[in-house]
């Protein structure tokens, strides 16, 4: 099965609070809830195409409602910023008493919309105020034991800098003495507003302060907390973990709770936000699924569609990577990246359909796509935090007005969208589906045809590949230009042999996209000839 997966913040996605006050709070900007993701909500999300739901921000973290206003990034707070490993964001929940239960239920009626469920592993870094209430008996708090006056020790959970807690901006009302290194591998007491300093570094046995010196024998203490945790919503009926800032962890780490992990819930996935490609094959050798291709595809792919880059460099990214491939995951949105359609990138959802082609179709590894880019969503609110950046806030209690016109209250009908928002919407359902069951996507190779291309084919704005498994296969043909073009595809010699796919003087064939019905020679001898409109693709099935 090719993984298809949605991303959405619970916070935003079932919110139907229409206010949208800048730094407004719960009570004036609302929240969307977890029981508010219905069996219509997840029926629609596995409608669209995907194979599995990545529930961000679900964990208790830090917010202003419950935490130290000085310490938390915007009134909501940051995903990111863990106060409570063993709880539920009670923002989402609506008896915050059986917040856990709410949880477990929503697993339960993804499981049954055969949706299967991800969710946040922050090992990194938790907030700067944590403490668990919702622990099981025996376990003990992070830094519970630590020695405060060991600068480090692998028998403590975090570092420690040896004067009191002195950012470089006002933190009334909070107080921490010994200092603790900051998230982002900040190992002073005065972090600035531009580190991560509503977090605290985990201390993973690594004395980063003498070279990166490693610890690991015994094992650290915390290697067995955060063990203690994956293993504690594996419990829960989760069947994935996206792992932030995978990389900030040592691999051995890794190695050690994965394997450890699987042994219990083997089919378990585990995907790494990892940014160093030079280090992607140690991660994987460490038992992770899948890595995020982020400064490979991802940027390729952002500035072929913004106009920086010829489309043909996109051969040099996949390449880079072909003997992993099946690793990479591809997304052109997440939280972190700025919205296609939003003034940062290219201003329409609509301008970035042949990337996401490339995206969704170009190797048998997963995809990702974030809640509201079917939409085409924006991301120009100025929300509180956040501020106008081109994203979505993580930071802000708002409503995306976007995802409110197709849900409709709960309806999920689509009733408020747009006609542009519509089509753009269908053309992600198509193309979803066609990755999630069509067996040469799921399953084929992948034969690039550009570097064979002569006359007729502008290698700065056009792409084409193959795709084929046993009988099956797919001419798949890209404009990136601003134009409609006519593009003349030559399916070289080499590639009929490798395929082994015989030659016929004409086929007949259907775009998978539009079911509009082709006739062409499908030989070395003849190019295919094409006319394709501004910004689109085919996915031709051809007939055999």
């Amino acid at each position: 099965m090719k993984p298809i997966i949605y991303q959405l913040l619970p916070r935003t996605f079932t919110n139907y609070n229409e206010t949208r006050r800048h730094n407004g709070t719960l009570q004036e900007n609302g929240s969307g809830t977890l029981n508010a993701i219905t069996p219509k909500a997840l029926r629609a999300i596995r409608d669209l195409g995907a194979t599995h739901v990545w529930y961000t921000g679900v964990i208790r973290h830090a917010t202003a409602q419950y935490n130290t206003p000085a310490i938390v990034k915007g009134k909501a707070g940051s995903p990111y910023a863990i106060t409570d490993y063993y709880d539920i964001n009670p923002d989402l929940c609506e008896d915050k008493r059986r917040r856990m239960q709410e949880f477990t239920q929503l697993v339960e009626r993804s499981h049954h919309a055969n949706l299967k469920v991800i969710i946040d592993f922050v090992p990194n870094h938790v907030a700067r105020e944590y403490h668990s209430s919702c622990k099981p008996k025996g376990v003990v708090d992070l830094g519970a034991n630590d020695n405060p006056n060991w600068a480090f020790s692998p028998l403590n959970n975090f570092y420690y800098m040896g004067e009191p807690f002195a950012p470089h901006f006002d933190v009334e009302g909070y107080q921490e003495n010994p200092a603790r290194a900051t998230g982002n591998d900040c190992f002073t007491a005065h972090p600035s507003k531009d580190d991560w300093y509503e977090t605290v570094k985990l201390n993973y046995g690594v004395f980063y302060l003498n070279g990166g010196e490693q610890q690991f024998d015994p094992i650290p203490d915390t290697w067995h907390k955060m063990l203690h945790i994956l293993l504690f919503w594996a419990g829960k009926g989760i069947d994935g973990f996206r792992c932030d800032m995978a990389e900030m962890v040592p691999q051995a780490f890794w190695a050690w709770a994965i394997a450890q992990v699987k042994q219990q819930y083997p089919k378990i996935l585990f995907i790494a936000e990892v940014y160093n490609p030079s280090l992607y094959r140690d991660y994987i050798a460490a038992g992770f699924d899948y890595l995020y291709d982020k400064v490979g595809m991802y940027d390729y792919l952002r500035g072929v569609t913004s106009k920086n880059w010829a489309v043909e460099g996109i051969t040099q990214q996949w390449q880079a990577v072909d003997d992993i491939r099946n690793h990479m995951l591809y997304f052109l949105e997440n939280h972190d990246e700025q919205r296609i359609a939003s003034g940062f990138f290219c201003g329409r959802g609509m301008c970035a359909e042949p990337a996401m082609i490339v995206t969704a179709t170009l190797g048998t590894n997963p995809v990702m796509l974030y809640a509201g880019q079917e939409l085409g969503e924006k991301g120009m609110d100025a929300e509180g935090f956040s501020g106008m950046d081109g994203r979505t806030t993580i930071f802000d209690y708002w409503g995306i007005k976007s995802i409110q016109a197709w849900a409709n209250h709960g309806k999920f009908d689509g009733a408020g969208l747009d006609e542009e928002q519509r089509t753009l919407r269908q053309f992600y359902r198509q193309l979803l589906r066609v990755a999630r069951s069509e067996k040469a996507i799921t399953q084929g190779e992948m034969y690039d045809l550009t570097y064979a291309q002569g006359e007729g084919f502008n290698k700065h704005e056009h792409y084409a590949y193959i795709r084929k498994y046993k009988q099956h296969i797919l001419l798949v043909v890209l404009n990136f230009d601003d134009r409609q073009c006519d593009i003349s595809v030559r399916i070289p010699q080499e590639a009929f042999a490798h395929l082994q796919q015989p030659e016929y003087a004409m086929v007949e064939a259907i775009d998978l996209l539009t079911n509009t019905p082709y006739t062409f020679p499908l030989s070395a001898h003849t190019p295919v000839c094409l006319t394709l409109p501004a910004w689109k693709g085919v996915i031709l099935k051809i007939k055999q």
